[in-house]
């Protein structure tokens, strides 16, 4: 059983609903969503697979670094996006096992920025939840991805709406890659970081290509 927001993105929706999934819609965000599922879970003795605070799920997103690594061992900085963190705390797992001097940076929507202020204060936060990039779509930090990125992270950044629209068109257009906007994430965060990463060898983490014809039509305008 998988619980989404009312309204989520009918092409992810569709695509759980092709593997087997039972799709619940409830609420009006990610967090909504969550909180639901939690409650559910305990009325029915469920299994719950926390979005952040679950161990396997980090191990599991860990082997993408692993396998970045693997392919492309030259690499000097790997940028990715945060919406929970479970992505880049695995990162920083195999960073710390196998490239100690491989630069980790997170990006997160501006528009959405409680993983970002979190690992800045060292400490769980809340805050609004206004991005249309639904990868990132957070209000809250969760624990266990969050005292990993403390350790491990090097730096963090914020693209704004704008700057996530951008690289989205730009990847679709000369990558032919049909990413939505929190894919597009580690682009808008290279392309902040241009000048810092000049001469350097850069992977980003392309994490969603789920994009709905709405988002689709909002890109190309």
């Amino acid at each position: 059983m998988v619980i989404v927001p009312v309204g989520a993105n009918p092409v992810k929706v569709a695509a759980m609903r092709g593997l087997g999934s039972e799709v619940i819609e409830h609420g009006r965000d990610f967090d909504e969503a969550r909180e639901y599922c939690a409650a559910l879970a305990t009325q029915r003795g469920y299994r719950r697979i926390h979005s952040g605070n679950e161990p396997l799920l980090i191990a599991g997103v860990a082997t993408l670094t692993l396998e970045i690594l693997e392919r492309q061992p030259e690499i000097d900085v790997l940028i990715g996006p945060v919406g929970g963190g479970s992505g880049m705390a695995g990162a920083c797992i195999v960073r710390r096992a196998l490239r100690p001097g491989l630069e980790l940076i997170a990006v997160q929507a501006a528009a959405a920025p409680a993983a970002y202020r979190s690992w800045k204060a060292r400490a769980l936060l809340e805050d609004k939840m206004e991005t249309a990039a639904e990868g990132l779509a957070t209000r809250v930090a969760f624990e266990l991805p969050q005292r990993i990125l403390w350790e491990g992270l090097d730096d963090f950044v914020l693209a704004s709406e704008g700057e996530l629209l951008g690289a989205t068109r730009l990847m679709i257009e000369t990558t032919k890659t049909l990413v939505e906007p929190a894919g597009a994430a580690s682009l808008a965060a290279a392309l902040k970081l241009r000048d810092r990463l000049q001469g350097r060898r850069v992977a980003l983490v392309c994490s969603g290509g789920n994009i709905s014809p709405s988002q689709l039509r909002a890109v190309l305008a």
